[in-house]
């Protein structure tokens, strides 16, 4: 594979939110989630754990009974419950359906004393009593603090897929976030979509002239996305309705789904979670609109060449996540500068892919910087969007800031 084109894919990883959750329709859906306490499956009857705007909610009762816990009222998104013999009292997001009271798995597990881990690869939740305070941390991860007026920004690289080797995060990270008034992510992955929002997507993601996949790239292309569909379990001409930007970013999640690492574990969506159980705004940076709109907008050309490079690299796509999850967890800066430089060349990605996106970032971190507020902000953007003459922490430092990696 060439060096090039495996590190487009990786840039891709660590800058591209919204397509891993919006190429969704295209893929086969997921199989049904299982919750394990203490390595035991959870007996749920026709009640069973539902995913709601990226949060697993449970049945509630039934879930603290398997936590030797008991439920002794929920109501108005206020939970008490009897654990090791103590009541607690916990605010969180409660939805009733069919009668029975759901709550996030997140909030339940952790205040029961329950580590909450992923498994993408069984699509497990897995409960496991905390570890004590050595407990290994899932990487150091990139984060950086800047300060003005009283205001305090962080600055968080993701990674928006990831696994449950990621967490728990470290400290300094959950500390941060803990003490912030507002988190801002580049889109928030939680919000359910309306039918504006909706139509958006689809007129976007899909051909609305008649016309499909095969007439807008080489027979050779085509060809290469119906076999790589077959060995995925899918029909040849499933994605013939999408456009070339929107297939290569479903292959390459399939790919990565199996191996192991989800848009569900992500590090945005991870804080997006929670930010909705502590109840603090989510700001958002872009829109799915300019996002999506940015790569609907790649030349013909530059679609079929980064779809291509997806294709051409098929078999080792699992390699690349992992490169990429090992480099977000050591947290080194030269490779992941490494990996923002190296599209430089190709004018037209990197324009839309950094440039013009850091510049808009930048702008509105130094609007919350330049508030009268005295407010501590949570910035979750990839990786990527950091590092470089043009990326988000240079574009600060030219407007008179200091950074300091944390």
């Amino acid at each position: 594979m060439k060096m090039k084109n495996w590190k487009r894919m990786l840039l891709s990883l660590a800058i591209s939110a919204g397509l891993l959750v919006t190429s969704a329709p295209a893929m086969a859906a997921p199989q049904q989630t299982e919750v394990k306490v203490n390595d035991q499956a959870v007996k749920y009857t026709i009640d069973t754990p539902i995913i709601d705007q990226g949060t697993t909610f449970v049945p509630l009762k039934m879930t603290l009974q398997a936590m030797n816990a008991k439920l002794t009222d929920a109501a108005d998104d206020t939970i008490h419950a009897v654990v090791n013999g103590k009541t607690i009292t916990l605010k969180s997001k409660l939805k009733r359906i069919n009668g029975v009271t759901y709550a996030p798995i997140r909030v339940v597990g952790d205040a029961a004393g329950y580590e909450v881990r992923w498994d993408a690869k069984t699509r497990t939740i897995l409960l496991a009593p905390k570890a004590g305070a050595s407990a290994k941390t899932g990487g150091r991860g990139f984060m950086w603090e800047v300060e003005k007026n009283g205001n305090t920004v962080y600055l968080v690289g993701s990674m928006h897929i990831a696994d449950d080797s990621f967490y728990p995060l470290r400290s300094e990270l959950e500390k941060a976030f803990a003490e912030a008034d507002y988190l801002g992510v580049e889109i928030d992955l939680s919000k359910a979509a309306d039918e504006a929002q909706q139509k958006i997507i689809m007129d976007l993601s899909m051909y609305q002239d008649g016309t499909t996949l095969k007439d807008h790239v080489s027979s050779a292309t085509y060809a290469k996305v119906g076999k790589i569909l077959e060995q995925s379990g899918m029909k040849p001409n499933a994605m013939d309705a999408f456009k070339p930007w929107v297939v290569g970013t479903t292959i390459n999640s399939l790919k990565s789904v199996k191996a192991g690492y989800e848009a569900a574990s992500g590090v945005d969506l991870y804080f997006t979670q929670k930010a909705n159980e502590r109840k603090i705004p989510v700001l958002e940076l872009e829109s799915y609109k300019s996002q999506l709109g940015m790569f609907d907008g790649f030349s013909k050309e530059l679609q079929e060449k980064n779809l291509n490079d997806v294709l051409d690299n098929f078999d080792v796509l699992d390699d690349t996540v992992k490169k990429m999850a090992e480099m977000w967890k050591t947290g080194s800066e030269e490779q992941l500068l490494e990996l923002t430089n190296s599209i430089t060349a190709d004018g037209e990605y990197n324009k839309a892919m950094l440039i013009d996106r850091n510049i808009k970032m930048a702008d509105k971190i130094d609007g919350y910087l330049k508030s009268n507020k005295k407010e501590e902000y949570f910035i979750v953007v990839g990786a990527a969007h950091y590092l470089g003459e043009n990326g988000i922490i240079k574009l600060l430092e030219e407007k008179g800031y200091t950074v300091v990696r944390k």
